[in-house]
């Protein structure tokens, strides 16, 4: 099941994507008042689920060309959970570029966190800020959406707690990210966080999901990898995360990206203004954005 935020009229929607991926159902069609995704999935069971998966096929829809999409979780609650370092050819990339940042042994998960004071959605521009920025980056991720609260839960149990996966784009300002012993600034400026186009739900897909994860730059492709080659499994960060904070209700966590980034090549390949980068992974979709 594809859940996906959008505007009409001026307000904005939940609503189930039909299996034809030309309509879309709103949710309160189908007996759910949530008015986000954050009330959306605070109100989810598996029950409710199953129940939304067999009515939306029955259900007339609103043709999705004549509304607006927007990200899925357009304004997070808590900043992003992400993940540093997490494919080891990225991490071979990620040292020969700067090797004080990005080198090292590193034998646990490394986590920061992400500002987002709005999500980008598909086909929307994101700003370079190319005022300060002269070393901007893109890296495509798996981004599990946590279904409800999970404090001290087993890597056994993990996937019950996972409502979906969608996709992110960790860009990255390097030259900031860099300069700075931590990496928020550099990954946080506004527009820097891109989500979509949807969120799929958990039972598209096995536990834990082993899926073509890929970059494009103007078309020329440049991460293709798949997301059974990361270091640390989804299973092991969400079990270790919860052992010491509650991972609410809607929490993002971005699983760390693949080689094949702009910083990785000889000379470096950073976007400039125009550019347009679509992050693809396989049974959830494209992610494209211009950067302005």
């Amino acid at each position: 099941m594809k859940v996906l935020t959008y505007i009409q009229g001026g307000s904005t929607n939940v609503g189930i994507l039909k299996a034809n991926g030309t309509e879309v159902v709103p949710v309160n069609y189908l007996g759910c008042e949530a008015q986000d995704m954050a009330g959306f999935l605070e109100a989810m069971t598996p029950e409710k689920q199953e129940k939304l998966e067999k009515n939306t096929e029955l259900m007339d829809g609103i043709p999705l060309e004549s509304v607006k999409m927007v990200s899925p979780i357009l304004y997070p609650r808590q900043d992003v959970i992400c993940l540093g370092i997490n494919y080891f050819a990225h991490a071979e990339e990620s040292a020969r570029f700067h090797k004080e940042a990005f080198g090292g042994e590193r034998p646990q998960p490394i986590y920061f966190s992400k500002r987002v004071n709005r999500a980008v959605g598909d086909g929307e521009p994101v700003d370079g800020h190319f005022d300060i920025v002269d070393s901007l980056d893109y890296e495509a991720e798996l981004a599990v959406i946590i279904g409800k609260d999970a404090k001290n839960v087993s890597e056994e149990d993990a996937f019950d707690y996972v409502f979906g996966y969608t996709i992110l784009n960790d860009i990255s300002a390097r030259n900031l990210q860099t300069l700075h012993k931590q990496w928020y600034f550099g990954k946080s400026l506004d527009d820097f966080t891109p989500i979509g186009p949807w969120i799929v739900t958990k039972n598209e897909f096995e536990n834990p999901p082993a899926l073509a994860i890929r970059s494009y730059v103007n078309g020329e492709l440049r991460q293709d990898s798949n997301t059974s080659l990361m270091i640390n499994g989804v299973a092991k960060v969400i079990s270790q995360l919860s052992q010491g904070m509650t991972l609410q209700t809607g929490t993002i966590i971005a699983m760390g990206t693949p080689a094949g980034v702009g910083m990785g090549f000889e000379p470096p390949k950073f976007l400039k203004a125009g550019d347009v980068v679509t992050c693809e992974i396989e049974g959830i979709g494209k992610l494209t954005n211009e950067i302005k």
